[in-house]
């Protein structure tokens, strides 16, 4: 049976390809689509087992090859033959296959029987030697290759992956707690803070879709939310390190921040997709990448039955399936632990492996005397948590720090809040003293 090819090519080279198709045995062209619209049609109808798509069809993006990934659609790109941009765009949205325009019957045989085989498979797939062309790296700058030297960007630590440990890229941590303000994004962003005192060069991510809060915390403008740029670019196929610097500004000596979106029904411009090519290109831009989430953890898909609309909470789940550790933060009380415990439940249906508890705003005052033990017992309890980590409630250094758009270290540095969470970024990144003079040491 003949392999069904529909087509999704920018004017300039659409004709050429066609013809080419059409001289290939054993391939059928059964549409030559006119837009997007008209190529996930008939890739939904299941009309197309392989697609031919070039970066400059219009208004194809990344959120479009995913839908057509997620319908079975083979992918092959195709672009000029010198046309290195475009061949980077597609490498960039994931499409495994690609060839110049002016290749040969049998190179596009080869290729669509490859793609039609794998299906929404995005593994990269061997060409012809003679017409795989790979995409140039783009040159990164001194200052960025200085933050990304090294075989191993972190020392050994207990609470990351041990098969993550051994990669290049930076492991990523994400803040997530349950509903009832715990203190997520105070956490995240002194976590992130400190982390970078350590000398651990960190970017700080705000993909809350609820209620962003990073850039006021920090006294930055958000009218241009950094994270919206960053997954644009990541849709359009134009996101680098260089494209991502620019998007995420040094607030501080090795910390970057993207900021979040500053109105709550701006939430579908952050797709999973883009997020989570944002993140991988977060952690080629710096050692550490701390991630600040809403609580909501539903799937959309229980609450809509258009499965192909953008969902609210995809940002969460798709920061936290992209995560290397997972800190489920809860406020120190009885409402706030009882929710926490429900929330690890919820938490578990999303990533079976257990999180770093933190008990949050620990006082005597919420639980009673000896307030660390209490929490610790508690969660031991009715959460089976074994080991957690407590910080203590410190609101006036909390509030004056938010007032002033500071870090606790800059505003409060000997709060007993900050240093549990120096502790806990010292932990987390194996940095145990620091020799920056006037820098808070973790440890001595």
């Amino acid at each position: 049976m003949a392999t069904a090819v529909v087509t999704a090519i920018g004017a300039a080279h659409e004709a050429a390809v066609a013809a080419t198709i059409g001289r290939v045995t054993g391939v059928r062209l059964v549409r030559r689509c006119a837009d997007v619209a008209d190529l996930l049609a008939v890739c939904g109808a299941g009309r197309a087992d392989v697609a031919l798509v070039s970066a400059d069809f219009a208004d194809l993006d990344r959120g479009a090859i995913a839908t057509l990934r997620g319908a079975g659609t083979g992918l092959v790109g195709v672009h000029g033959p010198s046309a290195v941009e475009e061949r980077e765009v597609l490498r960039q949205w994931g499409v495994p296959t690609r060839l110049r325009t002016d290749a040969t019957p049998a190179e596009f045989a080869a290729a669509v029987s490859v793609a039609a085989d794998t299906g929404d498979n995005p593994a990269e797939q061997q060409l012809p030697a003679e017409r795989r062309e790979e995409s140039d790296a783009d040159p990164i700058g001194e200052e960025l290759a200085a933050m990304t030297s090294g075989s191993s960007y972190l020392p050994h630590n207990p609470f990351l992956e041990p098969e993550r440990e051994e990669r290049s890229a930076a492991p990523v941590v994400v803040v997530w707690g349950p509903p009832g303000a715990p203190g997520r994004t105070v956490l995240a962003v002194n976590l992130a803070g400190e982390a970078a005192r350590l000398g651990v060069s960190t970017v700080l991510v705000d993909a809350d879709t609820h209620a962003a809060s990073v850039a006021q915390h920090l006294a930055l403008l958000d009218e241009a939310p950094g994270v919206a740029a960053a997954t644009r670019l990541a849709d359009s196929g134009h996101l680098d390190v260089r494209s991502l610097a620019a998007s995420c500004p040094q607030v501080s000596p090795g910390l970057r921040v993207l900021t979040g979106l500053p109105r709550a029904d701006r939430w579908p411009e952050i797709r999973d997709d883009s997020l989570t090519a944002v993140l991988e290109q977060c952690r080629t831009l710096a050692r550490l990448v701390v991630v600040d989430v809403a609580a909501p953890l539903e799937e959309d898909e229980e609450l809509s039955y258009d499965t192909a609309a953008p969902r609210r909470n995809a940002a969460a789940l798709a920061a936290l399936r992209a995560a290397t550790t997972v800190i489920a933060v809860g406020a120190a009380d009885p409402v706030g632990l009882q929710r926490l415990v429900r929330g690890l439940e919820d938490l578990r249906a999303v990533r079976p492996d257990p999180p770093l508890v933190v008990a949050n705003k620990v006082r005597a005052a919420a639980v009673g005397t000896g307030p660390e033990q209490r929490v610790t017992d508690a969660l031991q309890r009715f959460a089976g948590v074994a080991q957690s980590r407590t910080i203590p409630d410190d609101r006036p250094a909390c509030d004056g720090a938010l007032l002033a758009g500071r870090l606790l270290a800059e505003h409060a540095p000997g709060s007993p809040a900050r240093k549990a969470i120096t502790s806990l970024a010292a932990d987390l990144t194996g940095v145990v003293a620091t020799t920056r003079r006037g820098w808070f040491a973790a440890r001595r």
